[in-house]
Order: structure tokens, then C-alpha cells, then sequence
């Protein structure tokens, strides 16, 4: 069983409600986050499209997941959610317990 197998599939979403529009999260991880010309952090797909619409989510790639956790940790805005797939348990973010 390789590492991948045992790492529970997450995904990242942004509450652009709470973003600050520090950019801190796209300085982190640009491959995952994006400011758009409103000032605010999204999220963007696997082929790198911004989604714009209200709690789009997008898959954290593995070899990304430490950036994406640091992005989470060090928003100003707590607006980084992380959250297991399976069970929509959020593992990183304001409401990680």
C-alpha cells in the first residue's frame, strides 16, 4: 500500500464572506488558490480553472497538502477550510477541532 492509499482524500474550500484578500494562501500555494480581480481568494480545479461560485470546493493534491494546511493556518481571515471527502470533517481551518 503506497502513502497515497492511506492518506485520506481532502478537499479545500474558501469562505470569500471572511477573506481578507491578504493573498497569503496563493503565495502559499498558487496551484491550488488564485485572487480574482474582486480582491478575493478562490479555489481553483485541477485544470486550473477559477471557481467562483459560493462553497466550490477543489481536491488538496497530496504533494500540495502541506502548503494548503500552512495557507489555512495562516490566514488572516480564517477563511481556509479543509476537510476529510468522506465524512466533510474539516481537518485544517477555524472549524478544525
Amino acid at each position: 500500500m503506497t502513502p497515497q492509499d492511506e492518506a485520506p482524500e481532502l478537499e479545500v474550500w474558501i469562505d470569500q464572506d471572511l477573506c481578507t484578500g491578504d493573498g497569503i494562501c496563493a503565495q502559499y500555494a498558487p496551484e491550488v488558490f488564485e485572487l480574482d480581480i474582486d480582491g478575493l481568494a478562490y479555489v481553483k480545479s485541477a485544470d486550473d480553472e477559477l471557481l467562483q461560485e459560493k462553497g466550490a470546493t477543489t481536491p488538496v493534491p497530496l504533494p500540495l497538502l502541506n502548503d494548503v494546511r500552512d495557507s489555512a493556518n495562516e490566514c488572516p481571515g480564517d477563511c481556509i477550510h479543509v476537510r476529510r471527502v468522506s465524512d466533510h470533517a474539516e481537518v485544517y481551518g477555524p472549524d478544525a477541532e
